[in-house]
């Protein structure tokens, strides 16, 4: 919560809290009054309990005013920090707890050095165009051919030191001063301690620079760019809640730009806005002369970051040609593409998408699904499958045959195939029924920590939703329908399709189980069918108890074994369905484009790959 929406929650219970802050006041109509902020009677001190300006108060002695939050730092003699941490415990609200290993982090080497004197104090006035306030203020040291850097929690002697930097004067070279130092942000001395706006900028003289131009700056310790550079957002999230509005000023350039919309996303857009300089940076600005004025003009205008689904219709132009004339579409690098060829220009897996893989129990919805997991892994994809109808060791059993395109690899290529899948295929670990919350969760989580991409539901009757809750099932695709749309992934939901009077026939679309809107929510809808009398007749074939002619054991070796029917595709351009015969390869379990192909090696490996016979 921001200081404010904290504040707003004290004003609520404006006349308990101002009993709490005040004690010896008294309530003198719509005003609690005391003496002074200490608490003591008296008239000069008044806070508004009750009506529009409830929770505003004002020393008139002092000339000192504010909010609940402010009464509470003056009151208690506290940090707003601290305020803020002893009003959310008085109010009730508790933050969400994560239990997680502590990372272990080692003290920063402190190095001998003193207050900045000689070339080096030249180097930060003369070079940086920085002032002796600005070095002073983020308690800047040197030592001969050095500027250190301290990263420090606050401005009292002995403060924590999580984090400290030297800075070469004689090149571009700027290291900690020791390893495994806890990412931290730089500047916490210069800014004031009941401060609630903070500029965050992308180097350690950018915020003595913005410091000199007028806004206390906070510095991030590994510049630009995303993921792990903005690590330290974790370690520093609690300590940034005292602020309402975060300037981000980072660099103009690309890695700065990415940092920023990391930065401002996760540290909420509704009080971050995006500061554009001038100049490259806020130190260049400092060093070509840029006036205050323009400085000021840049921070006035500076824009909030609308969220990404409130958009201008006109924002869709591209989008609008493309549907128009899908021949000038740039081509989806994100989309996978299916294992066959002849299809790829139809079928396309895509973000942002959910896929309902539907067929009858028995026609192999779950090992399919895995042939098409490993393709996605191939193309670089990261995976996550709950297998709940088959124990993760069975299914990946099967899936490292089709991964090596053989029966029984041998075990060193199994060894092989299993350390391909370490940072590839995840498994949610969950034989039985799982309900959708814990499901999303553990999702959700993959998809932040690892990167994951590409998930897989297996199936919809293990979610904890009966055959007959339509409501829930329903609920249920909303509920993904919005993870595939926040996280931007590929979402594969397995189903059944209802019994018919036999095995023999397609199912078709209206033969899906359960509620229409599990179709009408599905961006893909495909039905796996398993050619069974192909087998039966091949079987009596080989059996001997019903032979065929060559020309017709030509012709049922060249049937399908299986059919992909593709009976909905909302985001292809045309809208395109289909079907696509595929040939099973018994040996490998592999999915083929025609009878005669070859099983496929999805890992490469130069070892013994089977087991001698």
């Amino acid at each position: 919560m921001t200081p404010k929406q904290i504040s707003q929650a004290l004003a609520a219970r404006a006349e308990d809290v101002a009993k709490l802050l005040l004690p010896d006041g008294k309530k003198n109509g719509r005003e609690w009054c005391a003496g002074s902020t200490a608490g003591e009677a008296g008239q000069s001190t008044k806070v508004c309990i009750s009506g529009d300006k409830a929770g505003v108060w004002s020393d008139f002695a002092e000339g000192e005013g504010g909010d609940l939050l402010d009464l509470w730092c003056e009151a208690k003699r506290v940090s707003l920090f601290e305020a803020i941490q002893e009003a959310k415990a008085y109010l009730g609200i508790q933050e969400p707890e994560w239990k997680k290993p502590a990372k272990r982090f080692s003290k920063p080497q402190t190095p001998k050095c003193g207050k900045p004197g000689g070339n080096e104090l030249a180097w930060l006035t003369e070079t940086r165009k920085l002032s002796l306030a600005a070095i002073e203020a983020y308690q800047v040291a040197t030592k001969p051919g050095q500027i250190i850097l301290p990263f420090k929690r606050g401005p009292e002697k002995g403060a924590e030191m999580p984090m400290c930097k030297w800075r070469s004067t004689t090149e571009k070279r700027t290291m900690p001063t020791s390893k495994d130092q806890q990412p931290s942000l730089f500047g916490w001395q210069a800014i004031p301690k009941n401060a609630r706006e903070v500029t965050i900028c992308e180097g350690e003289f950018d915020a003595m620079a913005l410091w000199d131009y007028g806004y206390p700056a906070l510095s991030v310790p590994f510049g630009g760019g995303k993921a792990g550079k903005q690590e330290w957002i974790e370690y520093e999230y609690q300590a940034l809640e005292q602020f309402d509005l975060i300037n981000v000023c980072m660099d103009a350039d690309g890695p700065g730009r990415e940092g920023a919309k990391e930065i401002i996303e996760r540290l909420g857009r509704e009080r971050c806005r995006m500061v554009n300089l001038p100049a490259k940076d806020a130190n260049d600005c400092r060093k070509e002369g840029v006036p205050k004025e323009l400085i000021d003009k840049a921070f006035r205008n500076a824009p909030y970051m609308d969220p990404s689904e409130l958009k201008s219709a006109s924002d869709y132009y591209d989008e609008i040609i493309w549907t128009l004339y899908p021949e000038d579409a740039p081509h989806d690098h994100t989309a996978i593409l299916p294992p066959w060829q002849h299809v790829q220009e139809n079928l396309q897996f895509r973000m942002s998408e959910l896929m309902v893989l539907c067929g009858t129990n028995g026609h192999g919805k779950t090992q399919f699904t895995g042939y098409l997991t490993l393709n996605a892994a191939r193309n670089g994809h990261k995976c996550c499958m709950a297998s709940m109808e088959m124990s993760p060791g069975r299914l990946l059993g099967n899936m490292t045959r089709q991964a090596t395109g053989m029966r029984q690899p041998s075990k060193q290529y199994t060894l092989a195939v299993s350390s391909w899948y370490r940072d590839k295929i995840w498994m949610f670990d969950c034989l039985g029924t799982a309900k959708v919350d814990k499901i999303l969760e553990v999702f959700t989580y993959a998809r932040k920590r690892y990167g994951v991409t590409w998930f897989v539901i297996d199936s919809m009757m293990k979610c904890g939703i009966d055959e007959d809750d339509y409501n829930g099932q329903k609920r249920l695709l909303d509920r993904l329908a919005d993870f595939k749309n926040e996280h931007n992934v590929f979402v594969c939901l397995l189903h059944h399709t209802r019994k018919g009077e036999s095995e023999h026939k397609p199912s078709g679309k209206m033969d899906v189980k359960g509620t229409g809107g599990i179709t009408d929510l599905a961006d893909t809808v495909g039905i796996i069918w398993r050619n069974k009398p192909k087998e039966e007749a091949m079987k009596a074939h080989v059996a001997g108890i019903e032979k065929l002619s060559e020309a017709d054991y030509d012709d049922l070796h060249n049937m399908p074994d299986a059919v992909f029917n593709i009976v909905k595709q909302r985001n292809h351009p045309e809208g395109w369905e289909g079907k696509v015969s595929l040939f099973f390869n018994t040996e490998s379990l592999q999915y083929q484009a025609g009878p005669d192909a070859k099983p496929f090696q999805f890992v490469n490996y130069s070892g013994p790959v089977e087991v001698a016979v």
